[in-house]
């Protein structure tokens, strides 16, 4: 068995730390799974170890030559053991024993190579642990996974495709709200008088069989209103698939809006993902334009659409630069504050270190936000559909 004796979370510190200096980006919560995975599955070959250490650490395609490199540097070039353990060999264990790789091509000195121990192969030349012959699935981490991170300026439009379909996927469940409707059900707490009197009259009016009900819960309404000036052209394509997964999942109704207000709900609800961003597309005739923020969300207030917002979610994604005065902002968001269950606003660039809300339009407008979130990639939406689904 290999690393048999050795100190698991000092051997993937040492690797991690080896993968950092030659450009892999590796951090803590990797070197976590990498320990928990040599305890969950202890390797007994190399290859074995390999596809532990890789499917642990590697987050990127791109990440896979330096990987393949380091490893081959690190396990290719392993000092033999005696089979004497007792041989000068320090910090000796009683079923292992700590030996250090030599240097590899990296630039690492002599002496600063891995804690790992191993025992002399105790198998023939046939059994030699050769797997240049099996076929092995080609197992990476999800691609997905990997493009979440990035920001939205360096995915192209096949990649926010598919994003957003993960996006979707992500809310399939969505919380709901009690209204005032009651129905027949056998968990109900409050007895349903006009069935209980019913079933009455067949044992000589004697109510025998109590019918209960309960009241009747429904998704909870949202409203999704999108900013799509110049300066969020970065964001437009990604927050375009956010407002469909609303609009098919959840049954919302979203806006897209720069110097006018333009509704999207019928026409993000195609089945083609690809015709329903480009119709959307056409349709906002002001995209990539000035930006009134306070005028379209007074213009929805105003709108037959506004009592959507009753008892609804609300969720405002924008940078909050805005051409409208700022004592204008507070009177709408104080409207729309009243008549909305939460409020909720997305903003790309909160996730910078030191932000701090200094736009006037923005400084006026969170005092009436239940939370300001960060929006500057498909995890930190994923993220925000997460918060508002479980608080909702």
């Amino acid at each position: 068995m290999l690393l048999r004796g050795a100190d698991r979370a000092a051997f993937a510190v040492a690797f991690v730390a080896r993968l950092r200096r030659a450009g892999l980006t590796c951090g803590i919560t990797e070197t976590d799974d990498l320990v928990r995975a040599l305890a969950a599955s202890p390797p007994t070959a190399r290859h074995t170890l390999y596809w532990t250490a890789r499917v642990a650490l590697v987050r990127r395609h791109d990440d896979l030559a330096v990987f393949d490199e380091v490893f081959a540097a690190v396990f290719d070039d392993v000092v033999s053991l005696p089979l004497n353990r007792t041989a000068g060999q320090p910090n000796r264990h009683d079923d292992g024993v700590h030996v250090t790789v030599p240097a590899g091509g990296d630039g690492t000195a002599a002496g600063e190579g891995l804690p790992w121990a191993t025992l002399p192969p105790a198998v023939s030349a046939d059994d030699s642990g050769d797997d240049s012959g099996l076929l092995v699935p080609e197992l990476r981490p999800s691609a997905l996974a990997g493009l979440a991170e990035r920001p939205f300026e360096e995915l192209d439009e096949s990649q926010i495709r598919a994003l957003g379909d993960d996006l979707r996927a992500a809310l399939k469940r969505w919380p709901q709200r009690r209204t005032r409707k009651h129905a027949v059900h056998r968990a109900g707490r409050r007895v349903a008088l006009r069935p209980t009197i019913a079933r009455a009259r067949r044992t000589g009016w004697e109510a025998i069989t109590v019918v209960r009900q309960r009241q009747v819960r429904e998704p909870r309404r949202v409203v999704l209103i999108c900013d799509v000036s110049e300066s969020m052209r970065a964001q437009a394509a990604a927050y375009l698939q956010m407002m469909r997964a609303f609009a098919l999942v959840a049954d919302a109704e979203v806006f897209a809006f720069a110097t006018t207000l333009t509704r999207l709900t019928p026409v993000l609800r195609h089945a083609s993902a690809a015709d329903a961003v480009d119709q959307a597309s056409a349709a906002v005739t002001d995209r990539f334009g000035g930006t009134r923020i306070a005028s379209n969300l007074r213009a929805v207030l105003d709108s037959h659409h506004g009592n959507a917002l009753r008892g609804g979610i609300v969720i405002i994604a924008s940078d909050g630069w805005d051409s409208d005065p700022p004592e204008m902002m507070a009177a709408v968001m104080a409207r729309m504050r009243r008549r909305a269950y939460r409020m909720i606003w997305l903003n790309p660039r909160a996730g910078a270190p030191g932000f701090t809300p200094r736009v006037a339009a923005m400084a006026a407008a969170l005092p009436f936000c239940d939370r300001l979130m960060p929006a500057a990639t498909f995890a930190d939406l994923t993220g925000a559909l997460a918060e508002v689904s479980s608080r909702a």
